[in-house]
């Protein structure tokens, strides 16, 4: 089978076409999938420099996120058939409540190969089906970011007249968005760009802020709210921290998400505390989470945001370039 991997050396420059054996038929409690399409999560870059605690190892195949059609199944499987699209969850041991330690080595694109390879077998308890009419592209964007905005906004117990703070235009900002609008909640987005605020609105957003026009943009939330969030979805780590506690409310939560702007942070714990603030990590979620959300996303006809280019099998570096640049509106996805 074909695949995209880094078989020399780590770095987006190395990810090189190759090939692997297919996988044999699957076994009792398998699928075999046949990938169709992949998204991009910040992860991933970090991933390809071989970051998080050096886990992985060469040669390996990139990319935690995908979706693909089932074509063969082992005995026993009852959880999906032949021609469903499924998508592989993203921590393969996480099936339900809390995340706990034994389950950190099977992460996709981590401590296993990712989803960049024209087949995969996996156990039937690592599939979920994708959401009614969604193409492969679409089911992409879902198994990390997709299921850590629901982890963080509806696992954060959202509800109607909340008011929810989501930063910058990527997809996990995005679907929180689409999820908070669901809860009935007031949505805040903040980006640096206009045009992707504007995009935003029309997505559903209440209230659009600058933050490189407004540096100090919690006190502008305060202002057209008329008090502070209930919620932070907080994606910029070391870069936003400061500014997300100071737009949260009293006994409010931050969700921390990701530290693209930096994973060490100065906090401000007089104000952490006399709030009574809580600081809670969404590392993605469970696979019952992740069925919880495709049944909302069904019920509710949603629709994810794909960035406007989509990048073909063997373009992984460049998907992970534009990724870097921070040019682009919602998920970067790939077509098999």
């Amino acid at each position: 089978m074909q695949v995209m991997e880094m078989r020399e050396a780590w770095g987006i420059d190395h990810i090189v076409p190759g090939t692997r054996p297919d996988p044999g038929p699957p076994g009792a409690g398998e699928a075999l999938v046949r990938f169709e399409a992949a998204s991009l999560n910040y992860r991933d870059l970090v991933m390809a420099e071989h970051g998080y605690g050096r886990m992985g190892s060469l040669p390996f195949i990139p990319l935690s996120d995908g979706a693909g059609r089932v074509i063969a199944t082992g005995a026993g499987v009852t959880r999906c058939q032949v021609g469903d699209l499924v998508c592989p969850i993203f921590l393969q041991g996480w099936i339900s409540g809390p995340l706990r330690e034994a389950y950190r080595g099977s992460t996709l694109g981590g401590d296993i190969d990712g989803v960049m390879r024209d087949f995969a077998v996996f156990p039937e308890t690592g599939l979920v089906k994708a959401p009614r009419d969604w193409t492969a592209l679409e089911a992409a964007s879902l198994p990390c970011a997709a299921v850590t905005a629901w982890n963080a906004v509806i696992g954060n117990g959202t509800k109607p007249g909340d008011v929810v703070v989501t930063q910058g235009t990527g997809g996990v900002s995005l679907f929180a968005l689409q999820f908070a609008k669901l809860a009935g909640a007031t949505v805040v987005i903040t980006s640096s760009s206009d045009d992707k605020l504007a995009r935003a609105r029309a997505m559903g957003a209440d209230i659009a802020v600058n933050y490189r026009a407004h540096p100090e943009w919690a006190r502008l939330v305060r202002e057209r709210v008329g008090r502070g969030a209930d919620l932070v979805i907080d994606v910029g780590g070391a870069a936003t921290l400061d500014q997300a506690i100071r737009a949260t409310r009293a006994s409010g939560t931050v969700a921390l998400i990701g530290v693209v702007g930096g994973g060490t942070a100065k906090l401000e714990l007089g104000r952490v505390v006399t709030q009574a603030m809580r600081l809670e990590a969404a590392t993605c979620g469970s696979r019952e989470m992740f069925e919880d959300m495709v049944r909302a996303i069904d019920q509710h006809r949603l629709k994810p945001a794909i960035d406007d280019r989509v990048f073909g099998f063997a373009e992984v570096a460049d998907a992970l370039r534009r990724l870097s640049q921070g040019e682009h509106f919602g998920k970067i996805c790939l077509a098999f």
